[in-house]
C-alpha cells in the first residue's frame, strides 16, 4: 500500500513543538510519549536493523515501529492478530451491533476522570446487557459479548461510546439449551437505554461519594454531594443514545466489519488532506447529512489537542469480554454452546506460540532481494530500540 501524502507523524514532527509550547502546562508524560513515539515511528530514532543480500550485496534499512496503541500505522498488524484469534470464537448465529453513548453533558467529567468514567461506562453497559437479557420475556438467557471503547467523533471531538458485539442468543438460565433471539431482533433499545442511564448515573454518584472523581475548572462548583446530584439531575430526563443495528449477514461478515473498530485510533492517516501553513485539513463524515464527506480545517495545535483528548491512561483495557465470552471460561463455554447448537467444534492448530511478537530489530527474515531477485536478505547490523525514558528526551522537531 502506498504511503499517504501526509501522516499523523508528520503533523507531530512539524507542529509538536508549537503544541508543547502552547499547552505544555496541561500535558503530562503520557501525552509527550505519544507525541514523540508517533513522531519517531519507523525512523532511525527508534533503532532497527540492516538487511544485506547474500548474493549481490544490496542493502536495505528497516526501522522499528513505535508499538504505541495510539499510532495508526502500528494498529494494522495488531488488528490482524486480533482477527485471527477471534475467528475461532464465532458461533453459527446472528450477530448484533449495540452501541452505548454517553451524553455530551458528561464530557468535561470524562476528560478529567478518564479511567474512572470509562470504566463505569464498561460496567454500566455490560450490566445493562447481561441483566436485560436474563429478564426480558422473549430471551431470558445468559448472553456473551465483547465491547470496544471509542472516545471520538468524526471531527475529533469528545464522543465516548461503546461498540458491543453480541451473538443473537444465549444459554438458558437453567443451562440446558440455547435460546435464540427473535429473528432479526435483539432487544428493545428503549429498555436498554433507560437501564443504561439509571445504572451509569448510580455508579457515578457512588464514585463521587467515594471521592474517586476530580472536579476542576467549570466543574468545581459541583464538589459537594448535593450540588453534584443537582448537576446530574437533568440527565435523568434525557433520552440516552443506545441503538442496535440489524444483524449482519453472517458471523464472518460481522467479524470482518468489527475488525475495523477494534484497533482504530482517533483518526487514520488516510483522512488527512494537507498539513501546511500551520493548519491541518482532514475529511469527516457528516452524519447529519446522510454521511456526506466533508473537509474540516483546524489550526495544527488544535488538531493535536483534539487528538490528545483520546489518549487513554496507561494500562487501560479498551476491548473487554463478558458473559460466556469472558476470558476465564471462554473456550469451555463456547464448546458447551456448540454442543447445544449441534455445531462442529473449530479445528485446533498443531502449533500455537504464546511468545510475544518480536521487534523488527530482533527478526532475521529470509526475504528475497528486490535488487537481484536471487539472493536472500540477511540481518547484518542492529540498532537497539531506545528505552521509554530516552524516547521522552527526543526533540519535537521536523527532520531536516
Amino acid at each position: 500500500m502506498p504511503r499517504p501524502a501526509c501522516e499523523i507523524a508528520d503533523v507531530f514532527r512539524r507542529y509538536g513543538a508549537a503544541f508543547q509550547a502552547q499547552y505544555g502546562r496541561l500535558i503530562g508524560p503520557l501525552h509527550l510519549l505519544v507525541l514523540k513515539a508517533l513522531s519517531a515511528c519507523r525512523t532511525a530514532e527508534l533503532g532497527g536493523h540492516v538487511l544485506e543480500c547474500d548474493s549481490c550485496g544490496h542493502r536495505k534499512q528497516a526501522y522499528n515501529s513505535c508499538h504505541n496503541r495510539h499510532c495508526p500505522k502500528c494498529q494494522a498488524s495488531m488488528r490482524a492478530e486480533w482477527f485471527e484469534d477471534r475467528q475461532r470464537d464465532l458461533l453459527p448465529v446472528e450477530y448484533f451491533h449495540v452501541v452505548f453513548t454517553l451524553p455530551d453533558e458528561l464530557g468535561a467529567l470524562a476528560l478529567q476522570n478518564k479511567a474512572v468514567i470509562y470504566n463505569l461506562l464498561f460496567r454500566a453497559a455490560s450490566k445493562t446487557l447481561l441483566d436485560a437479557a436474563a429478564e426480558w420475556k422473549d430471551l431470558k438467557a445468559k448472553i456473551g459479548f465483547f465491547a470496544i471503547l471509542h472516545t471520538w467523533g468524526q471531527k475529533l471531538d469528545l464522543h465516548p461510546h461503546l461498540h458491543c458485539v453480541v451473538p443473537g442468543g444465549g444459554i438458558s438460565l437453567d443451562g440446558t439449551r440455547w435460546v435464540s433471539c427473535l429473528p432479526g431482533y435483539f432487544m428493545p433499545v428503549r429498555l436498554l437505554s433507560r437501564r443504561f442511564r439509571g445504572t451509569f448515573l448510580a455508579l457515578v454518584k457512588e464514585a463521587h461519594r467515594n471521592g474517586e472523581l476530580t472536579r476542576a475548572g467549570r466543574l468545581r462548583p459541583f464538589e459537594s454531594d448535593r450540588a453534584f446530584r443537582s448537576w446530574l439531575g437533568p440527565l435523568y430526563d434525557k433520552e440516552w443514545v443506545v441503538y442496535a443495528k440489524p444483524p449482519w449477514k453472517g458471523p464472518e461478515y460481522a467479524l470482518k466489519y468489527l475488525a475495523r473498530y477494534t484497533h482504530r485510533v482517533a483518526i487514520g492517516n488516510s483522512r488527512l488532506q494537507s498539513i501546511d501553513n500551520g493548519q491541518v485539513a482532514f475529511t469527516y463524515k457528516d452524519y447529519r447529512h446522510r454521511g456526506r464527506q466533508r473537509t474540516l480545517t483546524l489550526a495544527a495545535t488544535e488538531f493535536i489537542r483534539r487528538f490528545m483528548m483520546h489518549v487513554l491512561p496507561n494500562g487501560f483495557v479498551r476491548i473487554r469480554y463478558y458473559g460466556f465470552l469472558a476470558n476465564s471460561r471462554r473456550q469451555e463455554q463456547l464448546g458447551k454452546i456448540r454442543g447445544l447448537l449441534g455445531a462442529p467444534q473449530p479445528a485446533t492448530s498443531d502449533q500455537q506460540s504464546s511468545d510475544p511478537p518480536q521487534d523488527s530489530s530482533e527478526q532475521a527474515p529470509d526475504e528475497r532481494c528486490p535488487h537481484c531477485n536471487e539472493g536472500l536478505l540477511r540481518t547484518v547490523d542492529v540498532a537497539p530500540r531506545p528505552r521509554l525514558s530516552e524516547i521522552l528526551k527526543l526533540p519535537l522537531l521536523a527532520p531536516t
